[in-house]
């Protein structure tokens, strides 16, 4: 098996003619990634998104992804290129991707349930956990039912994206992480699961400055969820945001 600690930082072309882009999964691709963008989310070529589709020739499935050196905003369909998950071979396409794209991979071996993901470097997060806070208290019930896990943050010595090693230590269990001084990455069974765990994330951290900034106003102690009703939620998250429809009536 390849060493996924070191990744393959040299973009490798080995076009296969199995592989043709999707048409609906790159309209899918560029319209969730202006979706991003309208939220004020990209900064700069920085950050990613990637959508894994089932193939034939390839047991994890291949991943939609766009290449280096341009933003989310700015692609097109042009920009689109599409790799495998094992070894980051660029099936379809001429341009390299970002070195993000190892993480993107690492992920998606080691969660087959897992089908897209988006990795942003957040103004408020960033800012947030460089003003020396150390983790989010949840304030808001829409978090947990959606997210259906805590975070999992990473000290901010530690670039996962850089090197993909640690990322099996923590990644079963959850559905986003925090790279302090960095960003987060979010993970979703589809697209549009990963962009609205992507909307609920941002939003907390912008509760939770708000949050402190009228507790200390106030003189008041913030009040938060507990573990305990978290749990409760995660359990019962799927029943909430995606209630199944009795047709036998």
């Amino acid at each position: 098996m390849l060493d996924q600690t070191n990744a393959h930082r040299v973009n490798q072309i080995a076009h296969d003619s199995s592989v043709v882009p999707d048409q609906q999964v790159a309209e899918t691709y560029l319209r969730y990634a202006r979706m991003i963008a309208d939220r004020g989310y990209v900064s700069a070529a920085t950050g990613n998104m990637v959508i894994r589709q089932s193939h034939p020739r390839y047991p994890d499935g291949i991943c939609y992804v766009k290449c280096q050196g341009v933003s989310l905003e700015e692609m097109t369909i042009k920009d689109l290129i599409i790799t495998d998950v094992l070894h980051g071979l660029i099936l379809y396409g001429d341009r390299g991707t970002t070195v993000g794209h190892q993480m993107n991979r690492e992920i998606l071996r080691l969660r087959p349930d897992v089908q897209s993901v988006i990795h942003l470097h957040h103004d408020e997060t960033i800012a947030f956990f460089a003003a020396g806070y150390e983790e989010l208290k949840i304030t808001g019930l829409t978090f947990p039912y959606l997210m259906q896990s805590l975070p999992h943050y990473l000290p901010a010595h530690i670039n996962v994206e850089d090197d993909v090693g640690p990322i099996k230590t923590f990644i079963a269990d959850v559905n986003c992480f925090i790279m302090k001084r960095h960003g987060f990455t979010v993970l979703g069974r589809n697209v549009s699961e990963c962009y609205h765990r992507v909307n609920v994330l941002t939003s907390e951290v912008k509760r939770n400055i708000i949050t402190e900034q009228l507790a200390a106003a106030r003189g008041t102690k913030p009040e938060y969820l507990s573990l305990d009703e978290m749990k409760h939620m995660f359990e019962h998250g799927d029943a909430v945001m995606y209630p199944t429809v009795n047709r036998n009536q």
